[in-house]
């Protein structure tokens, strides 16, 4: 049985995602975010970085309990546990692992920052948005290119690294406007392929079910948005 401490956000669906993909046994452990549970004590054992998502395998390597963070960590984690969605060796492992590290280093971050400066930064930031706007869709043509020249983002079949990307991808109309469809093709279809499998509608579901259990942004206290966003009395610096 694994514990999986879950939020809504994006990388917390792709644990969702791979958690019934793989047909693992878990338990959610909502973390209020916009509440502060993440700076909690209890909670920084698990990830002293303060952020979900967070698994505790209880039947670990050795058959001890062992905690993960860091989503691209636990993606690699199951995939090695369960012996699916990633090669065992040679190139094929490669072209995986790399795929799934332009989500990490690339889609994550750059549509991360976007949304940051669009929906919770003051007025006054267009070099800022524009920025992060320019620089998600230059990662979006990089996943356009590699969609037009295979079925999936690591190759013949589908892995870890669609897995990866599919929770932001799934978002792009929502973000950049349904004009976007068009200019992304390939991802537009391959993003569709992966919403209808099974596990992923589970996922969603899922998801939408630990937002209800815990606080939606905009509800959050001022003083709280600040913490999380190290921001006014926060601010290092």
């Amino acid at each position: 049985m694994i514990d999986f401490y879950a939020m809504g956000s994006p990388n917390v669906v792709k644990i969702y995602l791979a958690l019934e993909e793989m047909g693992l046994d878990y338990n959610v452990r909502p973390i209020d975010v916009f509440g502060g549970a993440q700076f909690a004590d209890e909670f920084k054992k698990l990830n002293p970085n303060a952020k979900v998502p967070v698994i505790v395998d209880r039947d670990g390597p050795g058959g001890k309990p062992y905690t993960v963070f860091e989503s691209g960590a636990i993606l690699i984690y199951l995939a090695e546990k369960t012996h699916k969605f990633l090669p065992k060796d040679g190139a094929a492992r490669y072209d995986v692992l790399q795929w799934m590290m332009v989500q990490m280093t690339g889609v994550g971050p750059m549509f991360g920052q976007f949304v940051h400066f669009v929906r919770f930064a003051p007025k006054g930031n267009d070099y800022s948005v524009d920025r992060y706007r320019t620089q998600a869709r230059r990662v979006l043509e990089t996943l356009e290119g590699r969609l037009s020249t295979t079925t999936w983002l690591g190759g013949a079949e589908y892995s870890i690294a669609d897995m990866a990307t599919w929770p932001w991808a799934r978002l792009v109309p929502m973000l950049l406007g349904p004009e976007s469809a068009k200019e992304y093709p390939k991802l537009t279809e391959w993003a569709a392929r992966i919403g209808e499998r099974p596990a992923a509608q589970r996922a969603v579901k899922h998801t939408d079910d630990v937002r209800a259990k815990t606080t939606a942004f905009d509800k959050a206290q001022p003083d709280m948005m600040d913490k999380v966003f190290g921001r006014g009395a926060y601010k290092a610096a």
